[in-house]
């Protein structure tokens, strides 16, 4: 069957190290990972994933990962392809091998190489495709965008209508990162019937005193993992959080704002649509909210 090889010339890790990658059970130079070019991940965003994130050389809720996973995969109608302990034995490895101290674990499973293309899922007997490969990101819980704040815009969200599922299908979050790139901004909020849906790839909020708002979860926005966490944690600080929609109008009158996710943690948001929020630096609340959440998230990694 002929193959798609993915190839990078070297790392960026500082001493042109090639990483170690995981692919359909076997650990492997990223140079020498294949996969079939029938691949419905590659042909027809037929896939889900899962980023999990590294501090200390330690995984950062993996549970709540992988539990989302089994959830995307049963809404797809795709078995489950590994165990949770052969997983985490995966994530383990990987991170070992690449030597991570922070940094991220990607995770895609695809619904596999059928012989040909077909719109028709091929047969049940058909193997899934599981690839996992990680990123070395120095840094990552002490990013200097945090003390600075993100500028972000809005934009009108086209997307399909199961974004509660982690797909591949990820062009037109692309395409929003380009837009707001374009504009001189940092990311863009996507907005559906007037109200904000979420981040191109991350939970949006605003703070009004003491009361967090952010988007209550259904089928329009992915249940963030980091999400969960960082509202859990607001509700143990006697922070009011309050789940409902709002537009943009109200997030720009807001004392503070921020994103969540996996890579980012917990990110101010400084300025939304050109008007500043605040004095136009990170709020005292998301930068409280950032340092809780990495420090219980440090505590509980495996």
């Amino acid at each position: 069957m002929t193959k798609l090889a993915f190839t990078r010339p070297q790392l960026d890790y500082g001493d042109n190290i090639m990483r170690t990658v995981y692919v359909n059970g076997e650990y492997l130079p990223e140079n020498e990972a294949t996969i079939s070019i029938f691949d419905r991940g590659f042909l027809m965003a037929d896939g889900v994933y899962e980023v999990t994130s590294v501090l200390d050389g330690k995984l950062i809720d993996f549970e709540g990962h992988f539990v989302r996973l089994q959830r995307s995969l049963n809404e797809l109608d795709m078995a489950e392809p590994i165990s949770r302990d052969a997983l985490l034995e995966v994530h383990r490895k990987l991170v070992a091998d690449n030597s991570i101290v922070e940094g991220l674990v990607y995770l895609q499973i695809t619904r596999g190489a059928p012989a040909d293309r077909d719109f028709v899922f091929p047969s049940e007997d058909t193997p899934a495709t599981i690839v996992l490969f990680t990123q070395n990101k120095p840094g990552l819980a002490d990013s200097p965008a945090a003390k600075k704040g993100m500028k972000i815009i809005s934009i009108e969200d086209v997307r399909w209508g199961r974004r509660d599922i982690k797909t591949v299908q990820l062009l037109y979050p692309s395409m929003g990162k380009m837009m707001a790139k374009k504009a001189g901004a940092d990311d863009a909020w996507m907005v559906q019937d007037g109200h904000v849906t979420e981040g191109t790839s991350n939970n949006a909020y605003f703070i009004k005193g003491n009361a967090i708002v952010t988007r209550p979860t259904s089928n329009d926005i992915l249940n963030g993992i980091t999400r969960a966490a960082v509202l859990r944690f607001a509700a143990e600080a006697q922070m009011k959080v309050e789940e409902r929609l709002f537009t943009i109008e109200e997030a720009q009158a807001a004392d503070e704002a921020f994103i969540t996710s996996a890579s980012t943690f917990v990110m101010p948001v400084v300025e939304i649509d050109g008007v500043a929020l605040g004095d136009g630096t990170p709020g005292p609340l998301a930068a409280r909210l950032r340092e809780i959440y990495l420090e219980e998230s440090r505590k509980a990694a495996i």
